[in-house]
């Protein structure tokens, strides 16, 4: 098959799956990220201000400060993945190390006469979230295959198989709105006819398999902030922050199944039984910008408390949008133990589409005792189920986006709203010395019946697997050393994550799939640790 790069075409109506509601998850994620003060207390800073991190949390906390700071920060992350079942042939667990810059930034502070007594202004750089993660895992016996999943939605599609063939000058990948998946499992014999537009899977009452997979995510969101705030007769604290954001995701899986006594092609010539394997990769990328507002205020009624209110817009996206994939297969069947092997590609694919992100409200209280501690305690809600997806109403039209009612109901069916409490302590020991501790905790955003299974989920592209996220927690210590108009701040961050990583949907069974069958699923847990070096001047 001749390779070829898609360009928007005209007249070609928009693939069911070219984006789908498991994407707008993806690069929705936020991180806990910023100064080492801001990660050593848990991030509770919605009511604290007057550190560099709070730009990108409640703008307000620029109206605390009183003269003007650069700063920056340095993380060292060190990663451990970990997967159930453990299958030895694939292993379990995968480790790396990353260093970067989550935060540096600028304020400015000007004092003023009057009841304003500071208009203050700064730009900061905040890594928002990072995508990086490695993980792989194997199942010594599947109940089904990816193949019969294939095989089930190509089925109730009706998609005739002399559709997905190759001909003079037609290539279904470019010449058709048949999804990929489908072409790629009928010209990988990964699916079988049964009829002109019904279709077998591998997998069958009788049939022994393995499963092994290999997921490697990479990317970041980096957000540039400009804002803007003042300090009201020392009470009314207030802020406006303007944010331009960079995304880049990359997502690349290697899955794998060998089966014994499958139901095999024999030689195009009907369906035989016997051995199968197939190796597939697929990748797919998506890179694009957007921007947002924050606004927020911080009260002061009294020295010893402080309460801070922030709401964040959503961040709103333009993506482009690509994936591809091969298959390598071998079948042998049982009757010739002659093996007929091969490779199968698709076409590169590439698409545009926009995106609202969640918005975001949290609020803040803090007090001071006695002067040398500061007890700080943050809620923050994310509205994960208002996400929004448009998508072009024909290829070639990229100014004409309209809502996609079929993903944004995708959405809430999956997704729901999130909630994050934060907590901090700071105690001076001395004038200079201090010593901090956090802790914060973010509820999952994924539904029960999305998690547990019982409904379909769609994917995009040539990627049927999708990772859910569960509750994640941070626990977090820190020092910070003050000289005179310097500082240097030092934290240590331990985060546990729990996901679950899916291979495919479960499917409607009687179509395709097999009789009491599911889709593998394995547990994925990240326990990740990190050093926060930061250091600054006051002027």
């Amino acid at each position: 098959m001749k390779k070829y790069f898609i360009p928007l075409l005209v007249a070609l109506p928009v693939v069911t799956f070219a984006q789908s509601a498991i994407d707008a998850q993806q690069v929705s994620q936020s991180d806990f990220k910023g100064t080492a003060r801001f990660m050593a207390m848990g991030g509770a800073f919605t009511a604290l201000g007057g550190d560099l991190t709070t730009l990108n949390q409640n703008p307000a906390g620029i109206g605390i400060y009183r003269s003007s700071e650069i700063g920056v920060s340095m993380d060292i992350n060190f990663q451990n993945t970990k997967t159930e079942p453990f299958y030895r042939l694939a292993g379990n667990s995968n480790s790396q190390t990353k260093v970067y810059c989550p935060n540096f930034g600028y304020v400015g502070a000007t004092v003023l006469n009057g009841a304003l007594k500071t208009f203050n202004w700064g730009v900061s750089y905040n890594r928002a979230a990072t995508f990086d993660r490695v993980y792989r895992g194997g199942m010594a016996s599947t109940q089904t295959s990816l193949s019969n999943y294939i095989a089930a939605f190509t089925t109730q599609s009706g998609v005739p198989y002399s559709d997905m063939e190759f001909g003079t000058n037609y290539n279904p990948y470019l010449n058709s709105s048949i999804d990929w998946l489908s072409i790629l499992g009928y010209n990988s014999y990964m699916i079988n006819p049964v009829s002109a537009s019904s279709y077998s899977g591998l997998y069958q009452n009788g049939t022994q398999g393995d499963a092994i997979f290999y997921v490697k995510e990479t990317g970041y969101v980096d957000e540039y902030n400009m804002s803007f705030g003042g300090n009201v007769e020392n009470v009314v604290y207030w802020g406006l922050t303007i944010g331009i954001t960079d995304l880049h995701y990359t997502r690349s899986l290697y899955y794998s199944e060998s089966m014994s006594d499958a139901a095999i092609s024999n030689y195009g010539n009907g369906i035989t039984t016997g051995s199968a394997g197939f190796e597939m990769n697929t990748r797919k990328y998506i890179n694009g910008t957007g921007w947002n507002l924050k606004a927020g205020v911080i009260l002061k009624p009294i020295n010893e408390l402080r309460i801070g209110l922030a709401v964040h817009t959503p961040t709103w996206y333009k993506f482009d949008q690509g994936y591809d994939a091969t298959v390598d297969y071998a079948y042998t069947p049982n009757a010739t133990s002659q093996t007929f092997s091969g490779n199968e590609y698709t076409d590169d694919a590439y698409f545009r589409w926009r995106f609202n992100s969640p918005w975001k409200i949290m609020a803040g209280i803090a007090g001071v005792i006695d002067g040398r501690a500061i007890v700080s305690l943050d809620y923050q809600y994310d509205g994960y189920s208002n996400m929004g997806i448009k998508t072009p109403a024909y290829y070639g039209y990229d100014e004409n986006y309209e809502t996609n009612d079929a993903l944004n109901q995708d959405i809430k069916d999956y997704f729901k709203g999130s909630s994050t409490v934060r907590l901090g302590l700071e105690y001076r020991v001395t004038p200079q010395f201090s010593l901090r501790a956090g802790y914060n905790f973010q509820t999952t955003n994924v539904k029960d019946q999305a998690k547990n299974g019982n409904i379909e989920v769609l994917t995009s592209g040539t990627d049927a697997s999708y990772t859910f996220n569960k509750d994640v927690q941070n626990i977090c210590f820190g020092l910070g050393y003050r000289y005179q108009a310097w500082y240097i701040d030092a934290a240590y961050v331990y985060t546990n994550r729990q996901s679950t990583y899916h291979a495919y949907t479960n499917f409607d069974i009687s179509s395709g799939g097999v009789a009491g069958s599911v889709a593998p699923v394995w547990s994925v847990k990240d326990n990740n640790s990190s050093i926060i070096l930061s250091t600054g001047f006051k002027f």
